[in-house]
């Protein structure tokens, strides 16, 4: 118990740097939102002052101290108050996450998932038949695509299912010809355009789940407890999952916590590349257009789903480890 108190105690003093480094980075930024805005303006040289004033106040800027904007920052995440957006204004920050959030839980999430539970599969097969043809090969391929950039391997999968036969459309969240709606038409719509991200995506991260697996089961089919259990003559299958394979996914699951913190932040370069409009999208326009609001309710989210999945991989391995208890109570 004291250990997961003192990993509390961590998360809190973490949530709070965090989150203040968030309000400090994009104001340390070069540039003022008021000047990019004016910028897509042709004339610009031609505005009054009082014309730029007008859009400083329409956007909120003001002339408060850092000190009164940090108070300021703390009391608007309270009551869920991240402002207004200068990119998409008048709509608030939180409308503009709420629209692109599902998209990047449904792609991100769903291939996650799949990504952590095929490669780790994989894993343990491949270090249980070590040496053999399974392992010779499904190693080899995988250390090979584990090398594919995303934004890369996006561009091959749209230039050859998209461009030259057409077979997956190449941009895009659902077909332009649909309003978005709790139906059928749609859902398959949504479903169809997400398959070739969702494939560049697996593929590229597959390679990283199944080496860092068949590594950790290699070694734990050292370790002495596995040599003694097979001596007795327990079964291959109990020696390979129940005592091989639960101790050497311990640091997959550490990691695949982390990965989950980090859903919500998309995929940006593949977002990009398919045009798919997920968080990843939304973070690149507002990065892209100073958009501080927008900004500090993405990095917002992103730290505070990470802090919360490294405690949750925390409490995990409490219990799957009765080690991390044991050294938990003695310190």
């Amino acid at each position: 118990m004291r250990y997961l108190v003192r990993r509390g105690i961590m998360l809190l003093l973490t949530l709070w740097s965090a989150i203040t480094l968030n309000f400090l980075l994009p104001r340390l930024m070069p540039g003022n939102p008021a000047e990019v805005m004016l910028a897509k303006f042709k004339g610009k040289g031609n505005m009054s002052p009082q014309a730029i004033h007008a859009i400083k106040v329409m956007l909120g800027l003001n002339n408060e101290s850092l000190w009164q904007q940090y108070l300021q920052y703390w009391h608007e995440i309270f009551h869920w108050n991240f402002g207004v957006s200068y990119t998409y204004f008048p709509f608030s920050v939180t409308h503009e996450i709420a629209q692109a959030l599902p998209w990047t839980l449904v792609l991100i999430g769903v291939t996650t998932v799949m990504s952590f539970v095929i490669g780790t599969g994989l894993g343990i097969a491949a270090a249980w038949k070590r040496g053999s043809l399974l392992d010779s090969s499904v190693t080899s391929i995988f250390t090979f695509t584990s090398s594919f950039p995303y934004f890369w391997f996006a561009l091959i999968c749209i230039f050859l299912l998209g461009f030259e036969t057409t077979v997956f459309p190449n941009s895009g969240g659902f077909a332009a010809t649909m309003n978005p709606g709790f139906n059928m038409a749609f859902i398959g719509s949504a479903v169809y355009h997400s398959i070739l991200p969702a494939f560049t995506i697996l593929v590229s991260s597959l390679g990283g789940w199944q080496l860092q697996m068949r590594n950790n089961m290699i070694a734990a089919l050292n370790e002495d407890y596995v040599v003694l259990a097979r001596a007795k003559g327990l079964p291959e299958r109990t020696l390979a999952i129940l005592y091989a394979a639960r101790n050497a996914i311990l640091p997959n699951m550490t990691s695949f916590a982390m990965s989950l913190g980090f859903v919500v932040s998309g995929a940006i370069l593949v977002e990009l590349v398919f045009s798919y409009p997920g968080m990843g999208n939304l973070l690149y326009s507002a990065v892209s257009n100073e958009d501080f609001p927008l900004m500090q309710g993405i990095f917002l989210m992103i730290v505070v789903c990470v802090v919360l999945a490294n405690f949750a991989a925390d409490v995990i391995n409490v219990f799957l480890d009765p080690r991390v208890r044991r050294g938990g109570g003695e310190a």
